[in-house]
C-alpha cells in the first residue's frame, strides 16, 4: 500500500477502508482525489498510524462490502437510489424536525445550533433537487450507456456536462457537512444535552457517513464509469 494513491483509490480497491478514514476524518469522496500522504499533512495525522490502520482493515476477514467498481452502471445507479437516496427521503424531513426543534429549545444558550439548522435546511434542499437531477436525468444515461452499441444522443451533449454539476453539488454538500461538524464539535453531545439534542446529533453524524460512502459511489466509481463508456463509443479519449 502506498501513499501515493488517493484515497478514492484505496476505498474503491477495498470498501471497507472507509470506515478507516472515516475515524481518521478523511474525506474519501469529495477528497478523494488527493493522495493519502497529502491528506495526512494537510490534517497533520501521522500517515503511518493511516497505513497501519488500513493494514490491520485488510488483515483479518475478507470485507464483506461489496466490490461495486466490478458492477454494471445500471446495478450501481440502482443500489445508489434504492440505499443512498431512499435513506436521504427517510431521514431528511427527520432531522429537519430535529434541527428545527433543537434550536428552538437550546438556540438561545446556543446560537450556533441555530446555524446548524440554517446550513441542514439548505443542504436538504439542494439534495432534494440534486436526486431528482440523477434520477431523472443522469442515471437514465448511464444506463443507455451500459448498453449502447452507438454513442447515444443526449439532450445535454455529453454525460460529462451532468456530471461536472452533480461533482460541483458533490462538493457543496460536503462542505455543509464540515460545517455542521465543526460546529457541534463533532457531533458529540454536551453533559446537558436532552434526549432529542442527542437524536439530532446521532441523526447528523450517521448522515455524515452515508453521504460519504453515497458520494464516495458516484464521484469514484459510477461517473468515471460513464465517462469512459461514452469515450469508448465515441472514439474519444476519456
Amino acid at each position: 500500500m502506498s501513499l501515493t494513491a488517493t484515497v478514492g483509490e484505496l476505498v474503491v480497491q477495498r470498501p471497507s477502508r472507509a470506515r478507516v478514514f472515516e475515524r481518521f476524518g478523511i474525506d474519501y469522496c469529495c477528497g478523494g482525489k488527493l493522495p493519502l500522504a497529502d491528506v495526512c499533512r494537510k490534517k497533520g495525522i501521522d500517515p503511518q498510524q493511516v497505513l497501519a490502520a488500513l493494514e490491520q482493515d485488510g488483515a483479518g476477514s475478507p470485507a464483506i462490502d461489496r466490490d461495486w467498481s466490478a458492477a454494471s452502471m445500471a446495478e450501481l445507479s440502482a443500489h445508489i437510489e434504492a440505499t443512498h437516496h431512499a435513506y436521504l427521503k427517510r431521514e431528511m424531513p427527520r432531522l429537519e424536525y430535529l434541527t428545527g426543534r433543537v434550536a428552538d429549545r437550546h438556540g438561545e444558550q446556543r446560537p450556533e445550533l441555530r446555524k446548524v439548522q440554517q446550513i441542514f435546511s439548505a443542504f436538504k434542499a439542494e439534495m432534494d433537487a440534486h436526486m431528482m437531477k440523477e434520477e431523472q436525468v443522469l442515471f437514465p444515461m448511464c444506463r443507455k450507456l451500459d448498453s449502447a452499441q452507438s454513442p447515444p444522443a443526449f439532450h445535454c451533449g455529453s454525460v460529462r456536462n451532468p456530471v461536472a454539476m452533480m461533482v460541483s453539488e458533490h462538493d457543496h454538500a460536503g462542505e455543509d457537512l464540515r460545517q455542521m461538524r465543526e460546529l457541534t464539535g463533532g457531533y458529540i453531545p454536551p453533559g446537558d444535552a436532552c434526549n432529542t439534542y442527542r437524536a439530532m446529533l446521532a441523526g447528523l453524524s450517521e448522515l455524515e457517513a452515508d453521504t460519504h460512502r453515497h458520494v464516495h459511489l458516484e464521484n469514484n466509481i459510477l461517473f468515471p464509469k460513464a465517462i469512459a463508456a461514452e469515450a469508448r463509443l465515441t472514439g474519444c479519449g476519456a
